[in-house]
């Protein structure tokens, strides 16, 4: 009964988690939910409250989720890209992609689509090559389109989070003079000033560390929680070492925000009362300058109560606090409840506030002094050993609770698991505390002196190389984080997965435990889908990489691959051609010291148990002016069953191996496109005789798109053609009993007949 909120929020998650798998009766659980709390009250009170509470959140949940204005938007627009005229409001802070485009949520008032004028307040997610702000009131021309699902493995699902938000929508404005700002700052006044703000402290906290913009990064993704600014390769040590919370504001950053300001109402003598109310709305305002984050509002709301505690001169207690705060951002939000961010924030301050205290207790007991001997006794030198051991025994208890708190999401979401967290935690946290500290001194220093902000700056720039230097050294520590595939996944011993790369291709071969890759797609798509793949099936070093030729979007991620997979072996195309791609790949294996053995026809290779591959194209001699025209042909032999690699071979390349005589006959045939729009003749189709061809297919350029008379003809020859414009990445799973063709976009399905 001292928790009250511990019971009231467990209704509410009741609530909302039936409501989010049965929203449409809604009205008859409400009904007898009800019932059921009026006849508890023979026995208790409480019981009508929790039922009360878990039908009321039942209900909104199921108003949030059903007939929303995203849903009426959804339906008018349809499935196809459609041409609008769109006004509204800027409700996120725009972010500047790499294309330039800057992202964001727009929340609409008007709109016009096929000549019809209608009003919405369905909130849209818009690229544009603009500048707004929040709260900006624009008016755009551009194509609603429906946000596509992951269309590869391990693929972020960009659809299912803003779906989350009330999103179902995407609004692309093509060029920069089809959208103008109405009315700057017509709405979110408050959060506006709160971006305001935002950019005033990132000039300050940026000063004189231009030339260092990891430093920059790391400083404002601490202060700030401005994690998009920071660079992927930058931020991965950080997730590998369980330390990527320092980016993610909560309870450290408003803790000493919430110190600085106690101490600023000290110094300026005013009373308790007056200095708490004024505090707790600062504190939420820091929360809008960092974003309003899950994890910065769940700090502001338990220091709001905790400072609430001392203004109506009663105690607080910190679980309850905890439940108070997820209670009322699942009453403002329910959504929240399914988001990693919102899980992960609140198990691992549960877990802090229920064992870091029993777990000190343990610990301090190791390197506390004799009970019996008094106190003066001790030496100088045992009361420092002492107090050290008990900094660090806190330090370990808090490090161990979180990382027990977070251990099973870290693992669901992330596929990681981070045993060096416990250590790294222990060295990084102080260090990062002081570089938070810092910033938070330069930014109360800038009014009043830019040069004293700059001197804060200056030794920011050193704690923050100290932390960069700490993370890095424990994320290369041999078994500090491991990646695992989920434990609701069996993949086959041997398997081929063909990833949508778009006009690219990779293509990544499991043979019994020996993981292979076939090209490695290109370098602006590598981090969503080649790495998010390899991490999601739990891949940490890969066997061999085979670079069938000099396309950007085969071998443009190859770089970063070998950086963080450390392939055993690189087999690569021995043919010379003018590609600056590969040219710049050979550059960078010769600085890591790595020489790719060149692979020609003739040359096999054993890739495991049952599975080994033959080069059937180049031959050495061969002159050519494009790497298109002689890719590295293979044909992956799996006990009786053939899948031959076409990559993007032209009309040249197919008729040099018809030529050669080779026994082409394959199972399955994986093709991409060549330049110039020719390839998988009939000739060359009669030779190999597939089942099922997968085949790269792109509107644009008019030569990577499948024309519909080869369509037509290779439906003719009764082979299964699985288009990944259509079909996102396809999977081939081989057992016993044959093998399987499925798309992982449709889950269409191809069996071959039993072996």
């Amino acid at each position: 009964m001292r928790q009250p909120f511990v019971g009231l929020v467990l209704a509410a998650i009741i609530g909302i988690v039936v409501a989010d798998y049965f929203p449409a009766i809604s009205r008859p659980i409400l009904f007898i939910a009800i019932l059921g709390a009026l006849a508890g009250l023979r026995w208790s009170y409480g019981s009508l409250v929790f039922a009360l509470v878990g039908t009321t959140f039942f209900a909104l949940h199921s108003a949030r989720i059903t007939s929303t204005p995203a849903d009426a938007l959804a339906e008018i627009a349809g499935g196809l890209a459609r041409p609008a005229s769109v006004i509204g409001i800027v409700t996120t802070e725009p972010k500047i992609e790499a294309t330039g485009n800057a992202s964001f949520l727009m929340r609409m008032h008007q709109a016009k689509i096929a000549g019809q004028n209608f009003e919405t307040n369905a909130t849209v997610f818009v690229r544009w090559r603009g500048r707004p702000n929040v709260g900006d009131e624009v008016a755009l021309f551009g194509t609603f389109q429906p946000i596509e699902p992951p269309r590869n493995p391990g693929e972020f699902d960009m659809r299912a989070y803003l779906a989350r938000r009330d999103v179902k929508n995407l609004f692309i404005v093509r060029y920069p003079e089809n959208g103008r700002i109405l009315a700057p700052g017509s709405g979110f006044s408050v959060l506006r000033a709160a971006a305001r703000s935002r950019e005033w402290m990132q000039r300050i906290l940026s000063r004189d560390l231009e030339d260092s913009p990891d430093v920059v990064g790391l400083i404002c993704g601490t202060a700030l929680g401005l994690r998009h600014q920071t660079r992927d390769d930058i931020e991965e040590p950080f997730q590998q070492t369980g330390t990527l919370h320092l980016f993610a504001v909560a309870g450290l950053h408003v803790g000493i925000v919430a110190r600085l300001l106690w101490t600023l109402a000290m110094v300026m003598r005013l009373p308790r009362k007056p200095a708490t109310a004024l505090i707790i709305p600062l504190l939420f305002f820091y929360a809008a300058i960092t974003g309003l984050h899950t994890a910065s509002v769940r700090a502001a709301v338990m220091s709001a109560l905790l400072l609430g505690g001392i203004f109506f001169d009663r105690k607080v207690l910190a679980f309850n606090s905890l439940a108070a705060a997820a209670f009322l951002i699942l009453l403002f939000d329910s959504n929240q409840l399914f988001t990693s961010g919102f899980q992960l924030s609140f198990a691992v301050v549960g877990a802090i506030i229920l064992l870091a205290d029993p777990m000190f207790v343990r610990f301090e007991r190791i390197v506390a002094p004799d009970p019996f001997l008094p106190p003066p006794l001790l030496s100088r030198m045992r009361r420092i050993y002492a107090a050290i051991g008990r900094g660090l025994a806190r330090g370990t208890s808090v490090s161990l609770a979180a990382w027990i708190g977070s251990l099973a999401l870290i693992y669901w979401y992330f596929y990681l698991i981070t045993p060096i967290s416990l250590l790294a935690n222990l060295a990084v946290v102080p260090i990062a505390y002081f570089v938070l500290a810092l910033a938070m001194l330069s930014l109360i220093a800038a009014p009043l002196s830019s040069g004293l902000s700059i001197v804060f700056n200056n030794a920011n720039w050193l704690t923050s190389h100290a932390v960069l230097y700490l993370v890095n050294l424990f994320a290369l520590l041999p078994g500090g984080h491991v990646y695992l595939p989920r434990f609701t996944e069996r993949p086959a011993p041997i398997m081929i997965t063909v990833l949508d790369e778009g006009t690219g291709g990779a293509a990544h071969v499991r043979a019994n435990n020996y993981d292979w890759l076939i090209d490695c797609g290109g370098q602006r798509n590598y981090e969503h889908t080649l790495k998010s793949f390899l991490h999601s099936n739990g891949i940490n070093r890969i066997e061999g990489i085979l670079l069938t030729h000099g396309d950007a979007q085969h071998i443009g991620g190859a770089a970063d691959t070998v950086a963080d997979f450390a392939p055993r072996e690189i087999y690569d195309n021995p043919l010379d051609v003018r590609s600056a791609v590969q040219r710049r790949l050979s550059e960078a294996l010769q600085l890591a010291r790595i020489k790719p053995r060149h692979l020609v026809r003739g040359d096999s290779l054993f890739f495991g148990s049952d599975v080994h591959a033959d080069i059937l194209y180049p031959t050495s001699d061969l002159k050519i002016t494009a790497a298109d025209d002689a890719p590295l042909i293979v044909q992956l032999v799996i006990e009786n069953v053939h899948v031959l690699f076409e990559s993007d071979a032209g009309t040249n390349a197919e008729a040099a191996l018809l030529e050669a005589g080779d026994n082409l006959q394959s199972d399955i045939l994986i093709k991409g496109q060549h330049h110039s729009g020719g390839s998988g003749t009939a000739q060359f189709l009669e030779a190999v005789k597939p089942k099922v061809i997968i085949a790269t297919s792109r509107p644009s350029p008019i030569a990577e798109q499948i024309t519909e008379e080869w369509t037509r003809e290779i439906a003719q020859r009764g082979i299964k053609l699985f288009r990944q414009d259509q079909t996102g990445a396809v999977e081939i799973q081989f057992g016993n009993e044959g093998w399987r063709t499925r798309a992982y976009l449709t889950g269409e399905t191809f069996r071959s007949s039993s072996r």
